[in-house]
Order: structure tokens, then C-alpha cells, then sequence
């Protein structure tokens, strides 16, 4: 039909226009195929977990997506037909595995933080933890991904912190708390309980987590609706009793 634009295989199409010498050139567009066999979730998932590991044990300084097509056993065609680059690859990989940070809200401040407490756990304990923490120190530094890997960060702080405003709100800590340093201290305190641990106690550590958790949000509300007063009166009681 006068018109109409070849296609090509995996939904590329020709235009045809001619060039002011007199010559005709090509374009080629590439747009979704219309057909042809759906993404296979197991593929991806394969990357992604290689993806994740492979950031973990070399940093940005050793990815690239051969050596990820390699551990996920695909080749690297699949690999670029889902990412068009290494940077898209990771981006997503840590998005799915790491971006783990949700916004909960039970009701109950305290479970809310025993929850996201976990999360964190769960995430330094489990396979992405060395991947989580290569980004802390490397996603500033990595060309072309510090926006995107900022944003990732960005909705992370944006839920935890939407945690603390709703339990400020419904009255279970104090209006003034600082949401800042009540989130520095579960999260730091999460994170330093297994990066303490030696490895050999790891099991042991992951069977206590939610136990843990609970004491770490309890002891931290404590201290929040205790507030500096009842420290200075809690050490004088103790002082005078000593």
C-alpha cells in the first residue's frame, strides 16, 4: 500500500527519504513487536539474581553484562533484548532485589517499625545484603546511574519516613520527635547487628531476627516517648542509688 513502511523482523520498520544529494537512505525505528514468544519470567529472574551477585562480590568496577549472561547461563542477545545496557541491567536488578523498602502501615507505629526493622534484616542477611551495601558506597560513583539510583533511595526514605509521620499523627510518639534521628537509629542499628555478626553465627542471627526486631523498636520508642527529661531523672534515680 502507497505508504506504508516496511516491516522489518523484530518490529523495526524502513522509512525511506531521500537525501539532498539526490541519494535515498534508510531509517530503521524500532518499536514493540507485535508478535512472537512472550519474555520468559525464569530468564529474568535469573538475571537479575546474577546481576545482584555479581555487583556484590566485584563492584561496578567488575560488572558487565558478558560476565552476568555467563553466571545466569543466557546469552547475551536475551540479556539486551530486556536491557539495552549494563547500567539499565543493574538499575533494574537493584530495583527489584534491593528497592525492598515498603510503605506499611498496619495501623500500629510500632508494628510498622518491627516491620520495616525486618526488612532490613532480611535484606543485609539475605543474598542482595554485599549488593546493598557495594551501593552505598559506589552508587554516587557509578557513570550515568547516580540519578536513577538517588530516586531508588529517594522513595526508600519517602516510605520510611511516611512510617514515622502517620505515628506522630495518630499520637504514639511525641509531635517534636526527630523523624531523621529515629530512623538513623533503627536503620543503623539493624544494619550494624549483622554486619557485626560473625558469618559462622549468621544462621542463628536470621532464626533471632524477629525477635530482634521487636527489642530494637522497643527500646528506641522507649526512649523517644521518654524523652531527655525522663533520661536526666532515669540516670540521677540511678546515680543516687549507686
Amino acid at each position: 500500500m502507497k505508504g506504508s513502511r516496511p516491516a522489518i523482523a523484530g518490529g523495526e520498520t524502513a522509512e525511506h527519504r531521500a537525501h539532498p544529494d539526490g541519494r535515498e537512505v534508510k531509517r530503521v525505528t524500532i518499536s514493540p513487536a507485535q508478535a512472537g514468544r512472550p519474555r520468559d519470567p525464569d530468564v529474568d529472574r535469573r538475571v537479575a539474581d546474577a546481576a545482584i551477585t555479581l555487583f556484590g562480590e566485584t563492584g561496578w568496577a567488575g560488572f558487565s553484562v558478558e560476565a552476568v549472561a555467563k553466571r545466569a547461563s543466557v546469552g547475551k542477545a536475551s540479556i539486551y533484548l530486556r536491557w539495552p545496557t549494563k547500567e539499565a541491567l543493574l538499575v533494574e536488578a537493584l530495583r527489584l532485589r534491593v528497592g525492598v523498602i515498603d510503605d506499611v502501615d498496619t495501623g500500629s507505629l510500632r508494628e510498622d517499625l518491627i516491620r520495616l526493622a525486618r526488612q532490613i534484616l532480611d535484606l543485609y542477611l539475605g543474598d542482595a545484603g554485599r549488593a546493598a551495601l557495594r551501593l552505598g558506597l559506589e552508587g554516587d560513583l557509578i557513570p550515568g546511574l547516580a540519578d536513577q539510583l538517588s530516586a531508588l533511595r529517594t522513595s526508600q526514605v519517602r516510605a520510611a519516613r511516611g512510617i514515622v509521620r502517620r505515628g506522630i499523627r495518630r499520637g504514639e510518639i511525641p509531635e517534636g520527635t526527630s523523624i531523621t534521628l529515629l530512623l538513623d537509629t533503627l536503620v543503623g542499628g539493624a544494619t550494624t547487628h549483622v554486619q557485626t555478626t560473625p558469618r559462622d553465627m549468621r544462621e542463628t542471627l536470621r532464626a533471632g531476627a524477629a525477635r530482634y526486631s521487636e527489642q530494637l523498636v522497643d527500646f528506641l520508642l522507649g526512649a523517644v516517648n521518654l524523652g531527655p527529661a525522663g533520661f536526666a531523672a532515669g540516670d540521677s534515680g540511678r546515680l543516687a542509688r549507686s
